[in-house]
């Protein structure tokens, strides 16, 4: 990539004024195919790489910083570094070029929702899904402290969240190249609240950082997830800087006393104001994260995920893969579900239907698996794994319904993992019109405790769904009641979808009246894009 300085005019007309949408443009072998958003850096496309039929994100560098000869120097060094950080719960960069004098960076595409969107929609997640989330947020940094990166920008916006339990961590070194030197920026006109609500003290003094750097900044996420709100807020960024130097958080436990006092322990200890004081590394805070796991559930997790490179080698010649790409084939999925001949018959046919419809919609948040259905089937067999979160990883990995049992029937003790594959198999289930199948479940999930409000929520509105579709209208609309009470932690597209189709048909075929409420809230959901 060249470094030297690129004259604005001579930036191609589409990038020289404004940026504008390059959507529909070809960048070597990425072909861009719409924009996902803007970014202090950088502008995002969802793009397809061509050579391997697959989808990626693809950053362009915007033309006042690629005309600066450092900054592109700093960028590849950087991008580079990142690059080399092979890990499950790292988003992965594949590649750092140039063309055309536009400056990219290519990387896994995430089909999900970062945190700072989960928690304004939800709230703080449940305890599970909350430890699961920082037990895979903190492999990543313990993976990229061994190889001696610093992220400088953990933050809720930089961890994403697939439908499957996933976690990722994006932008791995890049924010140095935007915030190295803060403490000189921190009272610029303009300087907006983002990044120093997460601040560690040093970074805020402009001292060298290390890993336990981003260990506070992820302290901060963590208190944000499980209170509600970051330990500081200002009116200023200086403000809130000053106060990650000064200030101490409210105790966790006074805002949230049904949390274990070991956890708010390990937050607070994140944020102690001198780096001796955290954790010497984010291999150490796993450690107190895992025995917290076992003390508190009962069960063990391993010490690391599973390597993202042996996994990609595996998939690199599975069908199955190639078939999650076409996602026009969805187009036809109401033909062939209305072809079926089944027990519950045309009816039950639209359902799915509706059902299929949601997942189309909801693309980037839930896994594609319909159109694996004229992919060859993986074996029968599923090879047990170390673990059980190994293996509802590998089960996310493969999508079927032989892998999401073998969770169940290797690991039969009820964990957060077997639940989640438990939720899984019911989506299947319904895709597949295995009604009874997915009723199990769904009752199941239904008389959760409050510990798990997302999957209990879940298993209410599947309920719905069903029993509209048995005929049982009345007792659909007690499932739809009993599931206003929790409805805003219901986080499933194809439920939110289900539901609508069960609420008309609870009206036209039985005179089952529903409350406004919630038609409002649905038609929200939807006007949203949620």
């Amino acid at each position: 990539m060249s470094t030297d300085s690129i004259p604005s005019e001579d930036l191609p007309e589409s990038r020289n004024k404004t940026g504008g949408d390059l959507s529909g443009r070809r960048l070597g072998d990425f072909q861009l195919l719409r924009r996902l958003g803007r970014g202090a850096m950088a502008e995002v496309y969802l793009a397809e790489q061509v050579r391997l039929k697959r989808r990626v994100a693809v950053k362009i560098l915007k033309p006042e910083l690629a005309g600066d000869r450092t900054y592109l120097q700093r960028f590849e060094l950087e991008a580079q570094a990142a690059a080399s950080l092979i890990h499950a719960n790292i988003v992965q960069i594949y590649e750092v070029g140039c063309v055309d004098q536009l400056h990219y960076i290519a990387q896994e595409y995430v089909q999900g929702q970062n945190l700072r969107d989960y928690l304004a929609r939800h709230g703080p997640p449940d305890l599970s899904h909350a430890l699961s989330i920082m037990r895979q947020a903190a492999s990543a940094l313990a993976k990229a402290a061994e190889q001696g990166v610093v992220h400088r920008d953990i933050k809720p916006e930089n961890i994403m969240l697939t439908a499957g339990g996933e976690v990722k961590v994006a932008d791995f070194g890049l924010a140095r190249l935007t915030h190295e030197g803060a403490a000189n920026d921190l009272t610029q006109v303009g300087m907006t609240l983002g990044t120093p609500l997460y601040m560690s003290p040093e970074q805020v003094e402009g001292r060298p950082l290390d890993p336990r750097s981003d260990i506070y900044s992820f302290g901060v996420t963590c208190y944000q997830m499980l209170s509600g709100s970051p330990p500081f807020v200002g009116e200023t960024a200086l403000g809130v800087a000053v106060q990650h130097l000064k200030s101490r958080p409210k105790p966790l436990e006074a805002i949230r006393p049904d949390l274990p006092p070991m956890l708010c322990r390990i937050v607070h200890r994140m944020l102690a104001k001198s780096p001796s004081e955290r954790f010497e590394s984010a291999r150490e805070l796993l450690r107190e994260l895992r025995r917290l796991q076992i003390e508190h559930f009962g069960d063990d997790w391993p010490e690391d995920l599973p390597g993202w490179d042996s996994l990609a080698a595996e998939m690199a010649d599975d069908p199955r893969v190639a078939a999650t790409r076409r996602l026009g084939e969805l187009m036809k999925l109401n033909a062939r579900l209305r072809a079926r001949r089944r027990r519950w018959g045309w009816l039950a046919a639209a359902a799915v239907a509706a059902f299929a419809v949601g997942a189309a919609a909801a693309w980037q948040f839930v896994v594609p698996a319909p159109l694996l259905a004229d992919a060859k089937p993986a074996p029968a067999k599923i090879a047990k794994e170390q673990s059980v979160e190994r293996q509802c990883y590998r089960a996310g990995r493969l999508g079927t319904e032989a892998a999401w049992r073998s969770v169940l029937e290797y690991y039969p003790e009820k964990t957060y993992y077997t639940l989640r594959a438990k939720q899984q198999l019911a989506l299947i289930y319904m895709r597949n019109e295995e009604f009874d199948k997915a009723m199990e479940i769904f009752d199941e999930l239904s008389k959760l405790g409050e510990d798990q409000l997302e999957l209990r929520a879940f298993g209410l509105a599947g309920k719905c769904g069903v029993l509209s579709l048995r005929g049982e209208y009345v007792e659909s609309n007690e499932a739809l009641a009993r599931l206003w009470e929790i409805h805003d932690r219901l986080d499933n597209r194809q439920m939110k979808s289900l539901l609508q189709y069960a609420i008309e048909r609870n009206r036209t075929k039985h005179g089952q009246q529903t409350a406004p409420e919630w038609e409002r809230w649905l038609s929200e959901q939807f006007r949203q894009g949620d």
